[in-house]
């Protein structure tokens, strides 16, 4: 297939169609029409703030569309990618009661009822049918919510869209279900070439079975909508013959696409009436906000996103959360997001991967991005007008990051930064307790060097100082400011910045930001502008991961979870206990390549216990391992596991071993207590990058601290 000259735009546009339907719909989620209007009114923009809930939120419309879709780099990017390995992934990426799904029980979540499926050896699509778990189960919504990549990695086909779709959605749905999912996923695809809505629903149903209750369904509607103008009338139709009382189970799929469908036709195209229709309507708003938000995101594109009604894009600020167990990820933003779809797009399609400004984590090269870049607010910050994306003054590309500051008084500073991770010990708090967990792993350690391209507008009236900081979080979570080496700003100037993380003992970095400083021997104040051309970071860490000397808890909030008992009440920095199967406590980020990983442990009653490299989920790491048959073993997971060397080693439970495990190119290296037991060349499917991870099965295991470094 050939890519459309706009694809990467339209991508970003549907990304950010999705995050805006989603925090659009997701504070009255489940509400019904009536509720809505009487305590709400029609929805018109964001109402989080009228109901004292955060904009940006941990949601499995967001997390499971741009995480189940990882199953297609993870496989090569193969064409005739199957359910079964849309089904590893979800168990790889997936941490059980956690994570991306909601967790109500077997039999009551249909996604629940699947992972459990998938964990017990049931393989995709077998995992989600209809012979398995009945029709109810199989028909709600969630084949639908999570559909909108499968589409934007095919623009222009949407045959190859639908059957994406379909694989995806039967590894937990069947029936119409299925149908849903396929009509949406034709229609984004083709409306990265189409705008008409009528060639799009044509498209989208003629790859139906017509004796469907979606067919005839969008049929209805397509009939009431001709003869009736009223959107309000054409929902009442909607409820009395197509309801949540005509359809069992919590959240079915029929209802909930009816009104898509619905919205799209009444809203004529138009983002903000569209979104305005489908959430007044009510039921499962977010969903259903979310994927129409994708699909007139990716039609409309970001010119008309920007025009259409209120200000979408600034209270977002691109930000996204995606909670997996691949932790350095979980902190994210459109862009990112966006390119990491494009990518695969473009790698079916046979096109090279895109790489903006030498691969920068932060590049700003899409219109309007910011990235999460925010000015920071707090007494010792003045002056920070704005944050603006802009063109020009890159030396790497096309865009850069405008910092406007005001009435900068001698001394003062001001401070642009984004989240690296968790933004705030509250934060974690909040989603910990709400149902979807904010897991993460901070996206920067000490030892890596940060770089970043910065120019100061040419009419500035003054020089300022500017330079790198993070913040970090200290005693008590409270965050603290650590700055790297500061430079002189004439106007005009074009500086590139760099500074290696020193050691912070063992808090984690929350946020990474520049700095620009006014001459504290100045008078008057300073106006001007400086541009952020990109920020980013390079090298494996060396840190050691412990716990800090004074009171707090997001160094813990910095592993992610996958142990069944993970406390903070015992005496060692890390005590794990796993009841049943193998648990893993992971953090770092897939950034990683070559370093070495060691941890001193303590194992008690396992049937095997050990650490962890290059880590990319629940089942994809290698592993060095002290086993209950008085063996060590090297193994590799991945799609089962692999015991790629394996040594005898008398130890016992109790004892203390010194754990080192060296992965450099394809060769992976265990030591045991200094010397070299198991060492293996993985020429086939190696895994290139990842964390690290404490590993314990069946039983508990103890350590205080891990250290990551050089594998020389």
């Amino acid at each position: 297939m050939s890519l459309p000259p706009d694809y990467l735009e339209r991508v970003y546009a549907g990304v950010l169609g999705k995050l805006i339907g989603v925090y659009l719909g997701r504070p009255f989620e489940g509400w019904s029409y009536e509720r809505i209007l009487q305590e709400l009114g029609e929805i018109e923009y964001y109402v989080h703030e009228r109901l004292g809930v955060p904009l940006i939120v941990t949601d499995d419309d967001i997390s499971g569309t741009f995480t189940f879709l990882r199953a297609l780099p993870d496989y090569a990017n193969r064409r005739d990618l199957t359910p079964a390995q849309i089904g590893q992934t979800w168990l790889n990426y997936i941490v059980e009661r956690r994570t991306i799904l909601w967790w109500g029980g077997l039999g009551n979540s249909t996604e629940h009822t699947a992972f459990l499926r998938l964990k017990h050896g049931i393989p995709a699509p077998q995992s989600g049918a209809i012979a398995t778990n009945g029709q109810v189960v199989a028909e709600q919504i969630g084949a639908q919510i999570f559909i909108d990549g499968w589409a934007m990695v095919a623009p222009g086909d949407p045959e190859l869209a639908a059957d994406l779709a379909r694989r995806a959605a039967s590894v937990s749905h069947d029936g119409e279900a299925i149908y849903g999912a396929q009509v949406l996923a034709a229609m984004e695809a083709l409306a990265f070439v189409e705008s008409d809505i009528d060639t799009l629903l044509d498209t989208a149903v003629a790859l139906l079975a017509r004796d469907s209750v979606i067919y005839r369904m969008i049929e209805d509607i397509r009939g009431w909508h001709a003869g009736e103008a009223d959107w309000r009338k054409t929902r009442a139709q909607i409820a009395a013959h197509y309801g949540y009382d005509q359809y069992g189970g919590n959240c079915h799929m029929i209802p909930n696409h009816g009104l898509i469908v619905h919205a799209l036709l009444h809203g004529a195209g138009d983002f903000q009436q569209s979104l305005k229709i489908v959430n007044t309507c009510g039921w499962d708003t977010d969903c259903n906000s979310g994927n129409l938000g994708c699909l007139l995101g990716i039609r409309n594109g970001l010119a008309a996103l920007d025009c259409s009604g209120p200000d979408w894009r600034g209270p977002v600020a691109d930000r996204m959360y995606l909670p997996t167990a691949d932790g350095g990820r979980a902190i994210s933003d459109a862009v990112q997001e966006s390119y990491h779809v494009v990518n695969i797009g473009r790698a079916l399609a046979g096109e090279p991967s895109l790489a903006p400004k030498e691969g920068a984590r932060f590049h700003f090269e899409l219109p309007g991005s910011v990235q999460g870049f925010q000015p920071e607010e707090s007494a010792a910050v003045r002056g920070v007008a704005a944050v603006e994306n802009v063109p020009g003054h890159s030396r790497r590309g096309q865009r850069s990051l405008a910092i406007r500051y005001r009435g900068l008084a001698p001394g003062r500073a001001a401070r642009v930064a984004t989240p690296v991770f968790i933004p705030s010990a509250a934060v974690a708090d909040y989603f910990s307790r709400r149902g979807y967990a904010l897991l993460a792993s901070p996206q920067l350690y000490p030892g890596q060097t940060l770089r970043a391209g910065l120019a100061m507008d040419a009419a500035n009236g003054q020089s300022v100082r500017g330079n790198l900081y993070v913040q970090v979080y200290g005693a008590h979570d409270a965050l603290e400011l650590l700055r790297g080496p500061g430079v002189d700003l004439a106007p005009g100037a074009q500086q590139e910045l760099e500074w290696t993380l020193p050691d912070t003992q063992g808090a984690p970095i929350a946020a990474v930001g520049v700095e620009l400083r006014s001459d504290p021997g100045r008078h008057g104040r300073a106006d001007g502008i400086g541009y952020l051309d990109y920020l980013t970071w390079e090298g494996a860490p060396q840190v050691t991961l412990r716990r800090p000397s004074w009171e707090g808890e997001m160094w813990r909030h910095a592993w992610v979870n996958g142990i069944d008992q993970y406390e903070h009440r015992w005496p060692e920095s890390f005590r794990l206990a796993q009841n049943e199967g193998r648990g893993l406590l992971i953090t770092g980020t897939r950034d990683w390549t070559d370093y070495a990983v060691q941890a001193t442990v303590r194992p008690h009653l396992v049937r095997s216990g050990g650490i962890a490299g290059r880590v990319q989920g629940m089942r994809r790491f290698y592993a060095l391992l002290l086993c209950d048959d008085q063996t060590v073993r090297l193994v590799k997971a991945l799609d089962g596991d692999t015991v790629l060397a394996q040594a005898p080693l008398a130890w016992r439970f109790g004892g203390d071993y010194d754990l080192r495990l060296v992965v450099q190119g394809n060769t992976i290296v265990g030591y045991v207590d200094g010397q070299e037991v198991v060492r293996a060349v993985d020429a086939d499917r190696p895994l290139e990058g990842g964390g690290v991870a404490l590993v314990v099965e069946e039983g508990r295991m103890a350590t205080e601290a891990v250290g990551v470094g050089s594998p020389s």
